[in-house]
């Protein structure tokens, strides 16, 4: 009886999680001043692919994706120079509207948020 009741509990979280299927614009304020990156991403249930696309590390696809009630997690690869380097994007939805705070683990600690809107 409780797997069943967990179950059913499971179930009906993914049926509250938005669906954030679409292109998204993003801003961000980094060290040498605006940055911005585009998304597009493509949701099935709670799983979230895509890919990322902006012009200081160029496109990255979605790893990892994960979208729960209001809440987006995943990964991307990117290259900066010739250090590789995995950033961990973690988001809160709200409407047509995501704040993400990104981690670089390799980076000391350094976050960046980001502010996107949903472009179609």
């Amino acid at each position: 009886m409780k797997r069943l009741l967990a179950l059913v509990c499971l179930s009906a979280l993914s049926l509250f999680a938005a669906d954030i299927s679409g292109n998204w614009k993003a801003t961000a304020e980094g060290p040498n001043g605006p940055m911005e990156r585009t998304f597009a991403f493509k949701q099935e249930g709670t799983k979230l692919t895509g890919k990322t696309v902006s012009s200081f590390t160029g496109e990255s696809v979605i790893q990892n994706g994960k979208v729960e009630g209001d809440s987006v997690t995943f990964t991307i690869d990117v290259r900066f120079g010739d250090n590789e380097m995995k950033l961990n994007y973690k988001g809160k939805i709200s409407g047509d509207t995501i704040k993400f705070t990104v981690e670089n683990p390799q980076g000391g600690g350094m976050n960046i948020e980001w502010n996107a809107k949903k472009v179609s």
